[in-house]
């Protein structure tokens, strides 16, 4: 009785409550322009993230799964249990959906647990009822307009129950994913598993990672065990370059090996040659390549995105969380330019949803990014504080980049402290340490008490790949996180042979198992008119805990 007389009381006070400031930016944000108000009739398609019923139980069931010492350790959550945590109470449901109604809108539910949910409104009506100027706004180097607004507010009563409404003050541009990684060399001729392995130091193949890593050549055998590529940007990965580059540099594997296809936003793989794009061939390869016969499914996210300011990244976890089996490792080489490139409240959200899908058991990995403590290459931040990446939500892993062999921090690894996250307790020690190594060094232009990145490293220069049948040699921390993430859908398959659970949500395990990394101690990632953060023993902003060390990450994993 007392639940439904809350509801009711949330009704009756909902249409008749002032509007107060959600959220708020100051200024237009660099990179963009203002070319006037948005035309009355266009329609916006927005998603309001409702507040979820008890999110503190999600993160400590999460890390009672992933804390080595916990007794509940590897007992990661089914997809009922992680949607009870998840689910908004009947009262914020009801009050969201009256208020919405009241004004003539409907909504749908986007996610199982319906904590997201869409609505689609013409600009005159969403200024109306968020208190909003919906403006268009250029993106000056793409040109691509967008339709924002610097405020908006909502009723003072659904304060407790929203906590964003996406797409309002967030300014993406479109994502990283380029300049992410580069073409370094061309050549006719791929090189060959023989010649290439006695060339590390100058080109880097499956070979070399399996020597440089003691990754072993055995193949994988259960077919339950998956790792997913994230696409986007209707970048392509093509199944004759794969079929070249396995019969180059894995002619131990059967070239015919493959991967399969989900879509989500419509997504598609055309197997045009000509199509293929540089940074799929790359995610595919090395996964394919590298995690011998551990199934690889190239998860296209279509450019016909419905969370707005997210570009497809929340699409692409909404959609994971939504299966009965996602993968088990999930890799991501995209982004975008920097932390603030999203609003704090809508990178909250997201970092919520990215939760979720650890709490199923799922690793996610990203690339850290390619502008040392820039973030991103090409961003003007000379005599200002460094930049953080995107993302730096504590329930991924990010990885940065090495080079050579022996390795050393590569100069584009993007490296640092967030701004919006605090440091975690599973790194808390080992960043403290950092810090405290280098003094007064750039203080200031960062914060001392950020969630520290990337959390480990891999190769991420002159790394060999086949793209429309060519070979190509590509830089960047692109490269970094397949070939890392291999390494976890090798380890999960013996896991799972073995009769135990996956790795799953990964950060508190790397934290706690320093052995099993390759230390990198020279090197650093310049930026910002500075050299940026050096590369030192033990946890760094350059390469976190180091490069993977195979046969101690066995052990480690109780194998």
């Amino acid at each position: 009785m007392l639940a439904l007389y809350l509801v009711a009381a949330a009704l009756s006070l909902v249409s008749a409550t002032p509007l107060v400031l959600h959220e708020r930016r100051d200024v237009v944000p660099a990179g963009f322009v203002s070319r006037g108000p948005a035309s009355a009739t266009d329609v916006v398609k927005l998603r309001i993230n409702l507040v979820q019923n008890n999110l503190a139980g999600l993160e400590s069931a999460l890390l009672d799964a992933a804390v080595p010492t916990s007794s509940k350790y590897g007992q990661w959550l089914s997809r009922e249990e992680v949607e009870a945590f998840a689910k908004p109470t009947d009262e914020t449901t009801a009050a969201v959906s009256q208020w919405l109604s009241e004004n003539g809108i409907e909504s749908s539910a986007v996610t199982p647990a319906g904590d997201w949910i869409s609505i689609s409104v013409p600009v005159a009506k969403a200024n109306e009822i968020f208190g909003a100027d919906f403006t268009v706004f250029t993106h000056t180097n793409s040109g691509t307009d967008y339709i924002r607004t610097l405020e908006y507010s909502i009723p003072e009563t659904l304060q407790s129950h929203i906590k964003v409404v996406t797409p309002t003050t967030s300014f993406t541009g479109p994502r990283r994913s380029g300049p992410t990684i580069k073409t370094v060399q061309s050549r006719n001729v791929h090189p060959s598993r023989a010649s290439s392995a006695a060339s590390c130091s100058s080109t880097m193949t499956p070979t070399c990672l399996q020597s440089l890593y003691q990754i072993p050549l055995t193949p994988a055998t259960n077919k339950t065990n998956v790792i997913g590529v994230a696409g986007f940007d209707d970048q392509f990965a093509n199944q004759a370059d794969l079929q070249q580059f396995l019969k180059a540099q894995r002619p131990d594997m059967s070239s015919s090996t493959t991967f399969t296809l989900t879509s989500v936003d419509s997504g598609t793989n055309s197997q045009t040659r000509s199509d293929a794009g540089v940074e799929a061939n790359l995610d595919i390869q090395y996964t394919v390549g590298l995690a011998t016969d551990v199934p690889v499914t190239f998860v296209s996210v279509g450019e016909k995105n419905k969370d707005g300011g997210d570009d497809g990244f929340l699409d692409i976890i909404t959609a994971l969380i939504g299966e009965t089996a996602p993968p088990q490792v999930l890799t991501t080489s995209y982004g975008f330019d920097t932390e603030a490139s999203l609003s704090k409240s809508l990178t909250f959200a997201m970092c919520d949803s990215y939760m979720q899908l650890t709490a199923r058991g799922v690793s996610i990995l990203f690339a850290s990014g390619d502008g040392g403590v820039a973030a991103t290459p090409g961003e003007s931040c000379t005599g200002k504080p460094f930049l953080p990446t995107f993302p730096t939500c504590p329930y991924v892993t990010l990885v940065g980049a090495t080079s050579g062999s022996p390795e050393a921090a590569a100069s584009l690894s993007a490296g640092g402290f967030s701004n919006y996250f605090p440091t975690q307790s599973w790194q808390a020690d080992v960043v403290a340490s950092y810090i405290a190594s280098i003094g007064t060094e750039y203080a200031g232009k960062y914060n001392t008490t950020g969630r520290g990145y990337p959390d480990v490293s891999a190769i991420g220069e002159s790394v060999s790949i086949v793209v429309d049948a060519k070979s190509e040699l590509v830089d960047g921390t692109s490269c970094s996180s397949p070939i890392f993430s291999s390494v976890i859908g090798l380890i999960n398959d013996r896991l799972v042979s073995a009769g135990k659970p996956v790795l799953g949500f990964l950060n508190p395990w790397l934290y706690a198992n320093p052995q099993m990394f390759n230390d990198i101690t020279s090197g650093s990632n310049p930026g910002c008119g500075t050299q940026g953060f050096p590369a030192k023993a033990g946890w760094d902003p350059v390469t976190g805990m180091g490069s993977p060390n195979f046969p101690a990450m066995l052990t480690a994993a109780g194998l």
